[in-house]
């Protein structure tokens, strides 16, 4: 069953700017936010979560995670962190974040490519770590 992301909007403490939950909506392995995610900025959400990237069959080579900046303003991300639990895990690993993502801009934040090759590579991103997600479940934030 494949979920929709949904605009995130309940506010928590900056700590945790959003959460989303990874649910497995294709064979390929994409993955979307749950609609139990909050943030605590109504600007900056998640807009989508792809795991396995590169895996057999994937139709990108790599894993990512895109924010939207639905404000009126830009949003410096400079110190953020894209954070990623496995879906049993309790310990995250992240990848930090740099530069501005500009009103109605999206920011691009590429994680592990996987050993499938034939698979397209993903646009220019805005930053890069080397998270392996699942593409069946996990968690995901922006802190």
């Amino acid at each position: 069953m494949s979920h929709v992301p949904r605009p995130l909007s309940r506010s928590v403490p900056r700590t945790v700017i959003a959460v989303a939950t990874c649910a497995s909506v294709a064979a390929a392995g994409l993955v979307a936010a749950a609609p139990a995610a909050y943030a605590a900025s109504p600007n900056v959400v998640i807009a989508e979560v792809y795991g396995g990237g590169g895996n057999s069959g994937a139709p990108l080579d790599s894993d990512f995670v895109e924010l939207f900046n639905r404000g009126a303003s830009p949003v410096d991300l400079t110190g953020w962190k894209v954070a990623y639990w496995s879906a049993a895990g309790t310990t995250a690993s992240t990848t930090t974040l740099a530069g501005s993502l500009p009103v109605g801009g999206r920011y691009l934040v590429k994680e592990a490519t996987g050993a499938n090759t034939a698979a397209p590579d993903l646009p220019t991103p805005d930053a890069t770590g080397t998270i392996g997600m699942s593409a069946t479940a996990g968690r995901v934030a922006v802190l």
